[in-house]
């Protein structure tokens, strides 16, 4: 075996690994495989004779492309999009399937990915690295081209932030779908006061339409007004599939096979404190939705 091909097969040892660190960095499964790829093709153009641990030099390589990525996508957005959901992990309602499990690992659901979105991009590489992939502090320096005591500033920084902004779900997922059952009968029925009894008083429902008229796309709090969303739409309700979306329960909408949203409930206590829609027509084309025709 030459060179190159043994740096392909230890890259492909590690892809699985990579593409996770890249979607827990840009919330988005297409350009984290743009990252992944750009990993392997600097790759290839290196002397690696000297590095010792090829691993942890490529996730090293990965959160410096995202980084890359992240700077670049915030100098494009004069105006930050008020609404963004990012890319969900759509699974059957009954197991997610093992090539997903990577990407989900450390409960990695969409509100976290909200959150994520938020942090600066030094402050968000910073975070993953080392508190989802144990990156030690000295490494992530080299990154952002700071001290190490700063790198550990930033993502304690991150921290913060996630811990106070992000909720958790419940580790029950048959509690989860039960209150997300609940919530699609009372979203069939037009019952009001079922979907207000599922719901937090203090319930966020985003919802991103994505370059659809301004205005489409939306953010709603509380229960009485997001049970009254719920009931704008209860027509495409019969519609709803039950699914797994980053590894909590969650709906897929499809009515006659097509994916019209993707949503992801955030259940705590009994009752839901989250909900995120995904109805960008553009980004639902791209998601591997196949489990919907069986």
């Amino acid at each position: 075996m030459d060179e190159n091909d043994w740096l392909a097969e230890r890259f492909e040892a590690n892809r699985t690994d990579l593409r996770a660190v890249a979607y827990r960095m840009l919330g988005s499964l297409s350009e984290a495989d743009d990252a992944v790829q750009e990993a392997w093709l600097r790759l290839s153009r290196s002397d690696t004779g000297d590095v010792n641990n090829l691993s942890a030099w490529l996730t090293t390589v990965v959160g410096r492309v995202c980084l890359d990525m992240l700077r670049s996508r915030r100098s494009r957005r004069e105006d930050p999009l008020d609404v963004y959901v990012p890319d969900p992990v759509v699974s059957r309602a009954d197991g997610i399937e093992p090539e997903q499990e990577a990407l989900l690992a450390d409960s990695v659901g969409l509100a976290l990915l909200v959150v994520l979105d938020t942090l600066a991009p030094a402050e968000r590489l910073a975070f993953v690295l080392h508190d989802m992939f144990a990156v030690p502090f000295d490494d992530i320096a080299t990154i952002v081209d700071r001290t190490p005591t700063a790198a550990r500033q930033l993502a304690s920084r991150a921290r913060r932030r996630v811990q106070g902004s992000a909720p958790v779900p419940e580790a029950d997922l048959s509690r989860q779908r039960e209150v997300v059952d609940a919530f699609l009968a009372a979203s069939r029925g037009g019952d009001f006061d079922a979907l207000v009894a599922v719901l937090d008083p203090d319930v966020l429902l985003r919802a991103d339409y994505g370059t659809l008229p301004l205005g489409v796309s939306k953010r709603v709090r509380g229960a009485q007004a997001v049970a009254s969303q719920a009931l704008l739409f209860s027509r495409f309700a019969a519609f709803a599939k039950p699914a797994l979306v980053n590894g909590v329960a969650g709906l897929v909408t499809a009515p006659d096979g097509q994916p019209l949203s993707v949503m992801a409930f955030t259940v705590t206590d009994g009752r839901i404190v989250e909900i995120d829609i995904l109805a960008d027509p553009e980004r639902l084309r791209r998601l591997d939705l196949a489990f919907l025709d069986d």
